[in-house]
């Protein structure tokens, strides 16, 4: 008999994810009613996007597990309704995608890059970079995107520190944990990427107090969560020098309004939240291989932990 699995999304994600996940679910050998408009108590799954309609689980008394189509859970973690398992997206097309728009700007601002594309003004400058391992880079998330790109990084030559809430070892990085660890790993970062889950301990992790203990003139990356950044601290600092740039492609409100400070300040590069998306392609057999495991009585992957939200 067919299990009944609910895309819980907006239309236009169930355009885009339709046919690869049938494909997806056939070559795991799942026969499946997959759908947009499944009564709730018949619903065994739910494919999930945070800012679907489905907003109270409470009738979906049959469903075996919630399946997010994002690796960011923090919209759903808290709601009270939802009992059953929930699982964030870990697709390797997310990380491939991170690697390269963390990659590619640390690269850009590493070798002034900007400097070349808006100063063709027919003055010779001279302006040598220093080789990558003269350049130390701070990664403030281990998780899964977070340890992709430290690791793409370090191939690069440049020395990374990484920073989480708790302890870690990934081979060719100095990895930092905890309060003290955190100032250690701000304290030589000449370029810093935000790649944490946001929770309450980590929103406005970047501050007043932690953006003086950047080296002056420091760079800032954030392809992770807006409110890991304090945007009045972060704008001080790049007024004052402490901080040199900012390129940032994730915002409090998004879209980032017109009228925010963000667009029109000279140090500050906006980016359309699209560091890394979600590939229905790859997504599709990560979603799959968990419902093959859930019919199959195995343990689900990725699951969230409650407590500490993600």
């Amino acid at each position: 008999m067919p299990i009944n699995i609910l895309f819980a999304a907006k239309p236009e994600r169930w355009v885009t994810y339709e046919a690869p996940l049938r494909a997806a679910l056939a070559d795991v050998g799942i026969s499946a009613n997959l759908g947009t408009d499944i009564a709730p108590e018949e619903v065994d799954y739910i494919v999930y996007a945070p800012n679907s309609s489905v907003q109270d689980f409470t009738p979906y008394t049959r469903a075996k597990a919630v399946l997010n189509l994002w690796a960011g859970v923090e919209d759903v973690v808290g709601n009270k309704t939802l009992t059953q398992p929930l699982a964030r997206m870990v697709d390797d097309g997310l990380s491939q995608g991170m690697v390269e728009w963390v990659t590619g700007h640390t690269l850009r601002h590493h070798l002034s890059i900007d400097t070349y594309i808006h100063g063709q003004d027919g003055v010779w400058r001279t302006n040598t970079p220093p080789l990558a391992y003269d350049r130390p880079v701070t990664m403030l998330g281990l998780g899964e995107l977070g340890t992709a790109c430290a690791q793409a990084l370090t191939r690069l030559g440049f020395p990374v520190t990484g920073w989480s809430r708790s302890e870690k070892s990934i081979e060719g990085v100095t990895c930092l944990h905890g309060a003290d660890g955190l100032r250690r790993a701000l304290s030589t970062a000449e370029i810093v990427v935000l790649l944490l889950p946001l929770t309450s301990e980590t929103e406005n992790l970047l501050n007043a107090e932690t953006l003086a203990l950047l080296p002056r003139g420091a760079i800032i990356l954030n392809p992770g969560r807006g409110p890991l950044i304090d945007d009045d601290a972060l704008l001080a600092a790049l007024d004052s020098g402490q901080i040199g740039h900012a390129t940032l492609d994730v915002f409090r409100t998004e879209p980032l309004p017109k009228d925010h400070p963000y667009w029109a300040h000279p140090k500050v590069t906006v980016t359309p939240h699209c560091a890394s998306e979600t590939r229905p392609g790859t997504a599709s057999r990560v979603i799959a291989e968990n419902i093959r495991r859930g019919e199959a009585g195995e343990p689900f992957v990725h699951l969230v932990d409650r407590g500490s939200g993600y």
